[in-house]
């Protein structure tokens, strides 16, 4: 088939250029024609809470990429409609994480839509917005509405479809691994690369920050472990998008800010690998969630996790299996924490992540789209 894919993908950075990218590259190696149509303008710049959109580095060998849609420039929307319709693809893929970029998105699949029309499928990773502002219904519908089969990444998005369209054209399939940021190294090799100590303990809170991740209940949370486990550590990897000084505030008044490593930047595709390498335990206490990439890159390096019982996390780890489910409460997530290091639970979860994470494949990303693809041509 000759796919192509919308969505951001390098030097835009972020997880949905890297799913984009992901989903590419294992169509490709399926023997599609694929190809990806990216933005040249993702956010304007007063919308971006980042330092910076693009990541540095090299693009990933052998998949072909346009970047021309503007998200606030009709004309570049038009162009696209006229790329994609002299490319003549069997199938258009594009990805819906946030309303703003839908009104883009939107007009490009209506237009698809005219005789003669291209079928299209929306991978949502987000139906309703963490942080909503007015209007988001209405731009999000413009998209969601207009599509024609929808793959979302965990069971709770399937309901949340239900407010923007009755389509039975539907499918969840689990995110899939993360494999491009290589393999793990020793563990020392990745404390000297990091400027820490292999000897210590480490919990990994690595990503973006904003307030529904729920960084605020790790900290105090690992405060209250600073004598339970004494040569524990806490790693925070990731840009402030909101609420820099709030978290300073509560590191400085926990008593721990010796004991927190922050790196308060965008983490290069380069460097993820020493993170998760050196990592004892990936959390994740997030007020609210869908699903999440985090979880898919602890996956491939093989790390324990913790996370929230919020979304679709719970159907990603499962409790006691491969890390731990708790409520969203700073004294729920201690105990967790405090159980994984003082009951040594770290082999047997790393031994049940080998297994789990067979669940998880790009093939069967794939494989279900175009299933989904072949039900929408057909009808069936």
């Amino acid at each position: 088939m000759n796919i192509i894919c919308i969505g951001p993908a390098f030097p835009l950075r972020g997880g949905i250029a890297n799913f984009n990218t992901a989903l590419c590259k294992n169509l490709l190696e399926a023997g599609h024609q694929a190809s990806i149509i990216s933005f040249s303008l993702q956010y304007p710049g007063f919308l971006f809470p980042g330092k910076t959109q693009y990541e540095e580095g090299k693009a990933s060998a052998g998949i072909p990429t346009s970047s021309q849609i503007n998200s606030v420039n009709p004309f570049s929307w038009n162009k696209t409609v006229r790329t994609i319709r002299t490319a003549s693809p069997d199938l258009v893929v594009l990805h819906h994480w946030m309303p703003f970029i839908s009104m883009s998105l939107g007009y490009i699949v209506r237009r698809l839509k005219r005789k003669p029309a291209c079928p299209v499928i929306v991978i949502a990773h987000n139906v309703i917005p963490h942080e909503k502002r007015a209007g988001w219904k209405s731009m999000s519908r413009f998209l969601l509405s207009a599509c024609d089969g929808y793959i979302v990444l965990s069971e709770s998005l399937l309901e949340d479809l239900k407010i923007f369209t009755d389509s039975t054209n539907k499918a969840c399939i689990p995110h899939p691994v993360y494999e491009q940021f290589g393999e793990a190294v020793d563990r020392k090799k990745a404390a000297n690369r990091l400027g820490l100590d292999p000897s210590l303990k480490y919990l990994l809170f690595f990503g973006m920050i904003r307030k529904y991740k729920g960084l605020d209940l790790l900290i105090r949370a690992f405060a209250r472990m600073r004598y339970r486990v004494p040569d524990l550590r806490l790693i925070v990897a990731g840009e402030f998008y909101s609420g820099e000084k709030e978290y300073l505030d509560i590191i400085n008044e926990s008593g721990v800010g010796d004991k927190i490593f922050l790196r308060d930047h965008f983490i290069p595709s380069g460097k993820v690998r020493d993170y998760f390498s050196l990592a004892d335990l990936v959390t994740q206490p997030y007020r609210t969630a869908t699903q999440s990439g985090v979880s898919q890159v602890a996956y491939h390096f093989g790390v324990p996790m913790l996370v929230t019982d919020v979304g679709g996390l719970a159907e990603i780890v499962p409790h006691m299996k491969v890390g731990y489910v708790t409520p969203v409460d700073e004294e729920a997530i201690a105990e967790a924490i405090a159980d994984f290091f003082e009951q040594d639970r770290a082999a047997f979860f790393r031994k049940n992540i080998q297994t789990e994470r067979q669940r998880f494949t790009w093939e069967a990303m794939t494989t279900r789209i175009l299933a989904l693809a072949q039900e929408v041509t057909t009808g069936k």
